[in-house]
């Protein structure tokens, strides 16, 4: 170190200070070769590369660069060439590594065996946490998953070992928190078939969730495409303390931001406050971006993620992020599109919901506005844990709670379920004795597994249809999404809260005033949560679940067979015929929110992931007919019969009718499954017209073919009638920024034309043609 420091004074002399940025990658050439993680020694983290390219992308804007943009520029494909203009142009990059989890993972594997290459180009991993459902407990619910899931398990563990994946079998835990463990480091940028992956940020990683076919992408060694990210920074100022958490900083920003405030930015947190958050804590903020809309979030290199590499069993990616921490953080003076302030001294523990995760309350509120809306007081179950709010620190400060209750001689009034992120920190929580603690109030230890957080959770307490309320630690709070009760109003909030309200009951207690009641009739009041940020004793692994791809896996069999119910290989779908898409059918037109958890149901409907003709019997089933108000009941407009969404869907296609769909704002918001676009284009869509898209879904209908196409003026939304025949024009000049014309033809035999835009680029205009991004790169080969 002192050779390197008397080095780089000698160059500052005659250079100055640009010499170190410069000359950094040949004085550490030999030092930096770090393995990216103990899963692939034979894979180095590539920071000289990145230096080089930031270099080259400083002397050609000449001005200071956001620690975003040093990442997302430090991975492109060609750093000199690239057109670069926040905002606007489409940037080429080479990702580090893929990740995907199991309900993802079968329908971007499936696309990788359709595209005939070999092995993946890049370090990749699929996780198996989607599919365990929380039943009664963790050990007999992850036996009942493994039994149930069986087929889809073999068929991803066989294609990730013929293909040269890493697999994480069931019980691993969730996607996001293993990597985190294991795979994210900084400055790294890597993309997973999961709207969380930004969870990643938190270790000062670029971690961008996408649509299967972008990972085909990566892992096929393609350059991958994203629009120049905007940058939105949020300054932190002062300090976490009493019942705030981290958690309380993102439910602010999304309080300000709303579901679509971030959408076509990275948010990037900076500031004095940074140094009072937790490692884990900054990958809950980054973890819950999603929810706004951002591409992902990101927080600067700083002593937290160096003591978490370091409690990872990853020192020497500490030790080498060091020396290259110039790249790491913000340069001074760097210009962002907009600014938030937070400051966590004065910042109140907050509560956001129900329905969405952008209405925010501070939790000393919640009871009133409850009460004057009509919303349930009595907290039917509290859940913490998830890939937002799982950590070891999460788990501490929660059981902090629940032993102050447990001395009292009391126990939750609420039902409580606990979900450990993974099988590191399950087996640390249970050596620890947090779990115990946890389970002893009342709570029930659920698998390492994302179970109620998405919709896998056989809930049994209260009916379909009955009013209730639910808390949870979770990021996402949509109808019906947690256990399929559109009656259920869930709140979002930080496990600390979540604790509180459970042992509480009701919603009007506000922990930092209230009083509880002891068993024996003494009022007691908590204390303030505390826990430690890593555990003392190191972490326990448990039991190793990780298996490795072979050297040699050409003799590997990947079965799918034909007469699965859950599998199904892909048949091509069809090429543009070079002709204006004309009279076709509105399918829906959608009234006000429309999630991709409306688009295409998670659930029950998670076992048909992998089988696309089976899974598009849910589309658009719980989307609202803006005719009617009815979820699923459309009108037929060939039999005059009204039926569900995808039945009218299939009649459609087996008779030659082309449809399209026409949405409100932020159309597909949520997470970032493929199958809502997969499932239009199987049944027959062709576009979807809507005043304005959330970023992923937007390029997942790209990628499939479909037309994602927005209302040059948003009112013309109150044009279309569901009976309207619509046509598509000027196809046939397609081109990036000239929009398209619908005709719309009424019953009553009028018409009238609207301008659609859209976000087309050259090489997308090249995937319509060919019918999809698949077909696109077979022509390619």
């Amino acid at each position: 170190m002192a050779s390197y420091c008397m080095t780089v004074t000698r160059l500052r002399l005659p250079l100055g200070s640009g010499a170190k940025r410069f000359h950094v990658s040949a004085v550490f050439s030999a030092k930096a070769k770090v393995a990216m993680s103990r899963f692939e020694p034979g894979s180095s983290i590539s920071y000289e590369k990145m230096h080089e390219n930031i270099s080259i992308v400083r002397r050609r804007l000449s001005r200071p660069l956001t620690l975003s943009e040093k990442i997302v520029y430090g991975h492109l494909d060609d750093p000199a060439g690239q057109e670069i203009d926040r905002g606007r142009t489409y940037l080429r990059l080479r990702p580090d590594r893929v990740a995907m989890q199991d309900a993802t993972a079968q329908m971007a594997m499936l696309q990788f065996i359709s595209s005939g290459l070999p092995k993946v180009a890049v370090p990749s991993t699929i996780h198996c946490d989607h599919l365990i459902e929380a039943q009664v407990g963790g050990v007999q619910d992850l036996q009942r998953a493994k039994e149930i899931n069986e087929e889809v398990y073999n068929f991803l563990a066989t294609a990730a070992a013929r293909y040269g994946v890493g697999f994480w079998k069931p019980g691993s835990g969730i996607i996001h928190q293993i990597i985190l463990e294991n795979y994210a480091y900084p400055g790294v940028m890597l993309i997973g078939t999961d709207s969380h992956t930004p969870n990643g940020g938190g270790l000062g990683g670029v971690c961008i969730g996408v649509g299967g076919a972008d990972a085909v992408d990566v892992m096929a060694g393609i350059p991958w495409e994203l629009k120049c990210p905007k940058v939105i920074g949020v300054r932190l100022t002062g300090t976490l303390s009493g019942w705030t958490s981290p958690k309380d900083i993102i439910l602010k920003v999304a309080g300000i931001l709303t579901v679509k405030g971030g959408t076509g930015a990275i948010v990037e947190y900076h500031g004095p406050g940074v140094d009072s958050i937790s490692c884990t804590g900054m990958a809950t903020i980054c973890n819950m971006g999603a929810e706004i809309g951002a591409t992902t979030s990101v927080f600067p290199y700083n002593h937290r993620m160096k003591t978490y590499l370091k409690k990872t069993g990853r020192e020497e990616i500490a030790s080498v992020a060091d020396e290259f921490k110039e790249d790491l953080v913000p340069d001074e003076g760097c210009e962002y599109d907009q600014v938030i302030e937070v400051n966590l001294s004065e910042l109140k523990p907050h509560i956001n919901g129900p329905f969405t995760p952008d209405l925010a309350h501070p939790v000393s509120e919640i009871g009133a506005v409850a009460k004057k809306n009509g919303w349930p007081l009595e907290v039917k179950v509290g859940l913490i844990g998830s890939c937002t709010n799982s950590s070891y620190e999460d788990m501490g400060r929660a059981a902090s709670l629940a032993k102050q209750a447990l001395d009292q001689g009391l126990k939750c009034k609420a039902q409580f379920t606990i979900t450990p992120g993974s099988e590191q920190i399950r087996a640390t929580i249970e050596r620890d004795g947090y779990a115990k603690i946890l389970s002893d109030v009342g709570g029930v230890v659920l698998a390492n597994a994302c179970g109620p957080c998405i919709g896998q959770w056989d809930r049994r307490d209260v009916k379909k249809g009955e009013k209730n309320t639910i808390v949870t630690s979770f990021n996402r709070n949509f109808t019906a999404r947690n256990d399929a009760n559109p009656a259920t109003h869930a709140f979002v909030t930080s496990p600390e809260i979540v604790t509180a309200f459970a042992l509480a009951g009701t919603l009007s207690f506000n922990p930092e005033t209230d009083y509880l009641i002891a068993p024996s009739g003494e009022k007691f009041k908590l204390e303030p949560p505390t826990g430690d940020e890593l555990p003392s004793r190191g972490f326990d692994p448990g039991q190793d679940t990780y298996q490795h791809p072979p050297a040699e896996s050409s003799s590997v069999k990947v079965d799918v067979s034909p007469s699965s119910n859950r599998l199904q290989l892909l048949e091509p779908f069809d090429k543009w015929n070079g002709k204006d898409l004309e009279n076709m059918r509105v399918l829906i037109k959608v009234k006000g929110k429309c999630t991709t958890d409306h688009i295409s149901a998670a659930g029950p409907w998670l076992k048909f992931r992998g089988h696309l003709d089976n899974i598009s019997n849910n589309l658009l089933i719980g989307a609202v007919n803006i005719e009617n108000n009815a979820v699923n009941k459309v009108k037929n407009q060939l039999t005059g019969e009204y039926g569900g969404v995808p039945d009218v869907a299939r009649f459609y296609r087996a008779n030659g009718v082309n449809w399209v769909v026409v949405g409100d704002e932020n159309y597909g918001e949520g997470s970032s499954r493929e199958h809502a676009a997969l499932e239009p284009r199987h049944l027959g869509g062709r576009a979807i017209i809507v005043k304005s898209f959330a970023r992923i879904h937007e390029t997942n209908l790209k990628k499939q073919g479909l037309l994602p196409l927005t209302f040059a003026n948003p009112s013309d939304y109150d044009k279309i009638r569901p009976d309207d025949k619509i046509s598509i024009i000027g196809l046939k000049s397609f081109a990036p920024g000239k929009p398209l014309t619908a005709v719309i033809k009424h019953a009553d035999g009028s018409e009238e034309s609207v301008s659609l835009n859209h976000t087309f680029n050259e090489t997308q205009i090249e995937w319509f043609k060919a019918g999809s991004a698949l077909n696109r790169m077979k022509e390619l080969q």
